[in-house]
């Protein structure tokens, strides 16, 4: 099957040229997959009956899929499961904040990056997912109409899928798709070149890095990717753009007790910052199979973000969510056990 879900413009006007329609035909069947929700081809019942059968003789379909299990924790986040590829699911997480509807997605079914206290990475990598299934998800949760921001911070490198996600930010963001603000949107990334080149250069999304030592050989230890793109390198090339003004830039820090999270490591990570308008978002780490690190204590975290905060570096400590559904940072596998208790 063909999905129409994750073209852009460009590619539904060539379906619609083979089909025979108009080009205009393509910004139609646009409005009705990014705007009105359709989930058949016979919903699109401004296109003409003889080229819907066309397209569903010629193997079209939409591409919408609902999620397979869902989990829901007691302050409100939410935990979603979707088919993924090469045998492994994926997950997306709601979080509901006052005034603001998150919805946190996922970019590839696992992750390369090989990060040693992340859920994710230790499942390994089992492909990559294409726009239609990563737009999926934002059209497909329970909540989607009222979603006020998306997160690539789910499962997978966003930077490592670089031209789907590229393709799915225009369908968020472009007049014939959702038409959000790129505002309303962060990626997170490690770094990797030259995907966050192109997320920079293409696109006006905030950036979010995920840091978690100013020293390298620290970093290494945690995050095996510091060889291949080192944060020296990652900081020269944000240094290159503009985060005063349209776009914001945030740092990842989860903090581990003892090996990151004393006065010389927040001195260290305020004198790398300096220079960058670069935020700090401290994540308190939650506890995953197969890493002996603990979490910092409370009091640790308020006397690091006070120390930057001093420095002129601005620093909040992240509110942790859903936990109890292991739908916290760090914590997404996709694999679904047995009932919907915990995707």
């Amino acid at each position: 099957m063909k999905k129409l879900l994750g073209l852009d413009l460009a590619g539904l006007e060539a379906v619609a040229a083979e089909a025979g329609l108009r080009k205009f035909a393509g910004r139609q069947m646009a409005a009705w997959l990014y705007k009105r929700g359709a989930d058949s081809i016979d919903a699109m019942t401004d296109l003409p009956k003889s080229a819907r059968a066309w397209l569903a003789d010629n193997g079209y379909t939409v591409g919408r899929e609902a999620p397979i299990a869902e989990a829901r924790s007691q302050d409100g986040t939410a935990k979603y499961l979707f088919s993924g590829v090469g045998g492994r699911d994926i997950e997306s997480v709601y979080i509901p904040d006052r005034d603001r509807a998150t919805l946190c997605i996922s970019s590839q079914a696992g992750c390369k990056m090989n990060c040693r206290f992340c859920m994710t990475g230790q499942g390994g990598w089992q492909g990559d997912l294409d726009a239609g299934a990563i737009i999926n998800q934002v059209l497909s949760v329970p909540e989607s109409a009222s979603l006020t921001n998306i997160v690539f911070m789910g499962m997978g490198e966003p930077a490592d899928n670089i031209d789907a996600v590229l393709r799915t930010i225009d369908i968020l963001t472009a007049p014939w798709g959702l038409a959000w603000s790129p505002r309303r949107i962060t990626v997170s990334t490690i770094g990797k070149q030259p995907g966050l080149s192109l997320l920079l250069d293409k696109t006006q999304v905030h950036i979010a890095v995920s840091l978690h030592s100013p020293f390298a050989e620290e970093r290494l230890s945690i995050m095996p990717v510091q060889r291949a793109f080192p944060m020296a390198d990652i900081l020269a090339t944000l240094r290159r753009y503009d985060f005063a003004h349209q776009r914001r830039l945030s740092i990842e820090y989860t903090m581990f007790e003892g090996l990151n999270d004393d006065t010389r490591h927040a001195e260290a990570l305020a004198r790398l910052l300096r220079g960058t308008d670069a935020r700090v978002n401290l994540i308190r780490f939650h506890r995953t199979p197969g890493f002996e690190g603990r979490p910092s204590g409370r009091q640790t975290m308020e006397r690091f973000r006070d120390t930057l905060n001093n420095a002129g570096i601005t620093a909040t400590i992240r509110a942790s969510r859903g936990e109890d559904i292991m739908a916290a940072c760090g914590m997404l596998a996709g694999h679904k056990d047995g009932a919907t208790t915990n995707c």
